[in-house]
């Protein structure tokens, strides 16, 4: 095959993705030099489509990026007024109360919000200030240059035919190249991914953490609406299956967003996330609320729970991981949004200074000192047990000793030192004959659903002749390995639908339905054969989020 031509356009620095770290980056580096040239590239559809966020927003980071946030009319319009923490139980409730946690986990001047209409705002900033922003561009590969550096992106591949090679109709994209590139592509992304691969970014760090946060908004009774309430809790369903915990926030126009968060460390791969929210709504408290109430929107996205000691470098040659590409959600607090914002702005200052000294294409390693160092890694470090402890001592593990930790740590000191936190979630998952299946009710089509009905409500599409962004390393593995050995976890694992077996003994067969890809990353990290690798498809596909 002839080398493909591309059109090459040079900017200071190219951004991949238009969530909130890059938003951010974006931002900052225009209000430092005007003269700046920055674009950003966003897969989705549209700002905005592609993010999926609880969301209580502390905003400190976007207070530091734009201080008068509220007079350019920011979408923060609805302050925590009240905080409940419960532990649950099938059929009860035990609330905890706030007052013995850490000062960290008050929610006091904090905001419900949604981040896809955050990140819009963000976007209309950024224009006005005259950062290029192109949604509907899928950044599918990393050019790099004559010495080993990142020097930009691929972005614009439209039409490949359905075996991933160039036809007559293809659109082969264009390159763009910058001084840096910032890749901001929220969990696992597969740029990210390559260059942490590439350069041993994460050789020092412990493996990375998820979970997998699946959310529906709900139009509920206004006479059960009690805007500003912020609820979380602990225990039932997951109960000893899984690590996790739920939520339900009250945000504005008597609207709820309501989810559950299942760690991906669970050992018996009978777990079926999915259908452990749509049992989590059963309990009485839950289905109370949401009786005479209307779903909305449906998602799903995957989580980086591992904190700093997961944190990979965050430079390499050419460029810098920013968000959730290195990790920086707060577990306890199950924020990460403010982090993220505060990464994008450290970065930006970074290669700032580079740029004015004439530098580029080379490590921001300022930017990895800030980001470790500075407001970010103090948030996180302080946390940094937690996790560890929540995954080898369960739920009352990580409230016992994960609450004295984190208390000690506001005193600036750790008995335990630094925990780490053993295998991935991949090699977690146990054989499926160590446990026993779950039997899970049937949705009863008003307060749960079945997870194809519920997709729809994602508003997911993909153009169907492309070929599938989900890649088998080995197309036997799934029947030959995960079928007999682990139940076929991918069936249940993935809350969209994608992976299914189909037919019956030696005709039984693998089928990945891509076009129902909510573009969580789920498979790509706890496929237990690491088989499943994610890939982007192309822009503008995938779900469209109106208020996520």
């Amino acid at each position: 095959m002839a080398e493909i031509e591309r059109e090459a356009m040079e900017y200071d620095v190219v951004i991949v993705g238009a969530g909130p770290a890059g938003l951010s980056a974006a931002i900052r580096l225009k209000q430092l030099d005007p003269d700046c040239n920055v674009v950003v590239l966003e897969k989705g559809s549209e700002v905005g489509a592609h993010i999926l966020s609880g969301a209580v927003l502390d905003p400190t980071g976007l207070t530091k990026l734009i201080p008068d946030w509220k007079e350019k009319g920011a979408p923060l319009k609805v302050p925590v007024k009240t905080d409940k923490f419960y532990m649950l139980g099938e059929a009860g409730a035990l609330r905890i109360p706030t007052t013995p946690m850490p000062p960290l986990m008050n929610n006091h001047g904090n905001y419900i919000v949604s981040m896809g209409q955050v990140c819009r705002w963000m976007a209309e900033q950024a224009e006005e200030l005259g950062v290029e922003i192109f949604p509907g561009m899928s950044c599918s590969e990393l050019v790099y240059g004559d010495n080993g550096e990142v020097k930009g992106v691929v972005a614009g591949v439209f039409g490949l035919e359905a075996d991933g090679s160039y036809g007559p109709n293809t659109e082969p994209g264009m390159e763009l190249h910058g001084k840096y590139v910032f890749l901001s592509e929220g969990v696992r992304g597969s740029l990210s991914k390559e260059v942490i691969a590439k350069y041993a970014l994460d050789k020092d760090a412990e493996p990375q953490k998820y979970g997998i946060g699946i959310k529906e908004v709900w139009d509920i009774d206004p006479a059960k609406h009690k805007e500003g309430e912020v609820f979380h809790s602990l225990g039932w369903p997951l109960g000893g299956n899984a690590a996790g915990g739920s939520f339900v926030y009250h945000a504005e126009n008597n609207q709820i967003f309501i989810g559950l968060v299942t760690a991906l460390n669970y050992k018996n791969p009978h777990v079926y996330p999915y259908m452990e929210f749509q049992r989590f709504k059963h309990h009485p408290k839950i289905k109370e609320l949401l009786e005479g109430g209307k779903r909305v929107a449906y998602g799903a996205r995957a989580i980086a729970q591992g904190g700093y000691q997961s944190m990979p470098k965050a430079c390499f040659p050419g460029g810098a991981l920013l968000g959730c590409s290195v990790g920086l959600v707060n577990v306890p607090r199950i924020k990460g949004n403010h982090n993220a914002m505060l990464s994008g702005i450290a970065a930006a200052d970074a290669a700032h200074a580079a740029i004015k000294d004439g530098r580029a294409s080379d490590e921001l390693t300022a930017y990895n000192k800030e980001l470790r160092e500075g407001a970010v890694g103090q948030d996180l470090y302080k946390v940094r047990n937690v996790k560890p402890f929540q995954s080898n001592n369960g739920v009352l593990g990580a409230l016992g000793l994960g609450g004295f930790d984190m208390w000690t740590n506001t005193f600036g000191f750790s008995i335990f030192g630094t925990k780490g936190h053993g295998k991935s979630d991949a090699e977690s998952t146990e054989a499926a004959s160590k446990h026993k299946p779950i039997d899970y009710p049937k949705p009863d089509g008003k307060i749960s659903f079945d997870r194809l009905t519920n997709v729809a409500f994602s508003f997911t599409n993909h153009e169907e002749s492309q070929p599938a962004h989900l890649k088998l390393t080995d197309p036997d593995i799934p029947v030959k390995v995960n079928l007999p050995t682990y139940a076929g976890p991918s069936a249940r694992y993935c809350p969209a639908g994608v992976y299914e077996f189909v037919g019956e003994g030696d005709d039984q067969k693998f089928q990945i339905n891509f076009q129902n890809c909510v573009h969580c990353k789920t498979c790509d990290i706890k496929d237990p054969s690491q088989n499943i690798t994610w890939t982007t498809p192309q822009g503008g596909d995938g779900p469209n989020y109106p208020n996520m």
